[in-house]
């Protein structure tokens, strides 16, 4: 696997875009009632049919990044199934939508990319 050659401001700033766009995802508002925090991937999978999907597109674009900062296959795939459980899952009527609330999967694969630098 070729992996791109980052320079430490630009894999700073990796880090920086990282997680931002984890916060986004899966932190952005609290909940007024039960006080937990959701974000977009909860937001977007209410959206019927493509909603989960496109909230997955995003959820790769964090394993885009992780791959530009070496990390290794084991991870990658790690990653790719955080993703792809919590975009199939996140697809089923009513207990999906539940389902994204509770399954962080960008907070998990933030995670993996923080123990990997």
């Amino acid at each position: 696997m070729t992996t791109f050659a980052l320079t430490a401001p630009n894999a700073a700033a990796a880090r920086l875009r990282i997680a931002r766009l984890e916060q986004l995802l899966e932190n952005m508002v609290r909940l007024p009632i039960i006080g937990h925090r959701i974000g977009l991937d909860a937001l977007i999978g209410l959206v019927p049919g493509i909603g989960d999907f496109a909230a997955g597109a995003l959820g790769l674009y964090l394993i885009w990044e992780a791959r530009n900062l070496g990390a290794s296959t084991a991870t990658l795939l790690r990653m790719l199934a955080n993703v792809g459980i919590d975009t199939a899952l996140g697809s089923v009527p009513v207990v999906g939508d539940v389902f994204d609330v509770f399954f962080r999967s960008n907070t998990r694969n933030l995670k993996l990319i923080k123990r990997l630098l």
